[in-house]
């Protein structure tokens, strides 16, 4: 299903955009020697204005202040300090809220930039019940795989896609599993699902297979620890079918296997909380 969004924030085709980087201005000369002219112009703050993004976390800075965590199509993970926006009458309390795609503008080269404009865009529909959780637990898994200031563009737009899904209730399992993948790719720490890294062959339907982090799928062997899949399982996911149910099965045994592999074992807080929901 297509992002419902306003075309200033329309997905971008794959391959289309390309990170923009912060311009690095050299000194031509010695810095203790360059006039105070070019001093100033090194130490000039760096603006972004009007790019698209999403609150993905905030917390308390300060008495009347806020640090956002923010997904921004070109500059990917960034810091922003919002001032004031704990004020009664600040206009950006009800901005700055979680999955509301916004127009967003920040300056400063530290690591921590003053948010200077922040507009909500509008067009997508807003999540309720398990979307909700879901969409919680699609913030959680970018704040820890995501380096900041890293452009992610093709990533932000399967993270749009993926909240107008939820929003419109189509099956979370799936909905998932296909961000999930999405996020290990785009972060380079997973390859080509289709292939053996052993015969650099296709992968067979029928047989087994297990899928190594660092090196990718080989047969499986008796002795192996790790989650066996079938071809077909990974072959599903390389083409985003999950319409069989044994696919939908294996493809979340590894994806949970894959993350916490990545993430060294550190439990995932909002993974926990569906987990529990579920038993309920």
């Amino acid at each position: 299903m297509e992002a419902l969004i306003r075309p200033d924030f329309e997905v971008l085709a794959e391959g289309e955009a390309q990170g923009a980087k912060s311009p690095i201005i050299p000194p031509s000369r010695p810095i203790n020697t360059a006039k105070p002219r070019e001093k100033r112009i090194l130490q000039k703050d760096i603006r972004c204005l009007h790019q698209p993004g999403f609150v993905l976390h905030s917390y308390p800075y300060k008495e009347t202040s806020l640090i956002l965590d923010v997904f921004s199509r070109d500059y990917g993970r960034v810091a922003l300090v919002a001032k004031g926006a704990k004020r009664p009458h600040s206009q950006l309390r009800n901005v700055l809220q979680s999955f509301q795609p916004l127009n967003l503008g920040w300056s400063g080269k530290s690591e921590i930039r003053t948010l200077i404009s922040a507009e909500w865009v509008g067009g997508m529909l807003p999540l309720e019940k398990s979307g909700l959780l879901c969409g919680f637990y699609l913030n959680e898994l970018l704040l820890k795989f995501l380096l900041k200031d890293a452009p992610h563009a093709l990533l932000f737009n399967h993270y749009v896609s993926t909240l107008s899904q939820l929003a419109h209730n189509e099956p979370a399992q799936i909905v998932l599993r296909k961000f999930e993948l999405a996020l290990l790719t785009e972060s380079g720490l997973i390859g080509d699902l289709s292939v053996c890294t052993l015969s650099k062959s296709r992968l067979i339907a029928d047989q087994y297979y297990v899928l190594e982090p660092e090196n990718g799928a080989r047969p499986a062997r008796a002795s192996d620890n790790i989650p066996r899949v079938l071809g077909k399982t990974l072959l599903d996911m390389c083409n985003e079918n999950y319409s069989d149910t044994t696919t939908q099965l294996q493809s979340k045994i590894l994806m949970r296997f894959l993350l916490t592999h990545h993430l060294h074992g550190i439990p995932l807080n909002t993974r926990q909380i569906l987990i529990d929901l579920q038993r309920l």
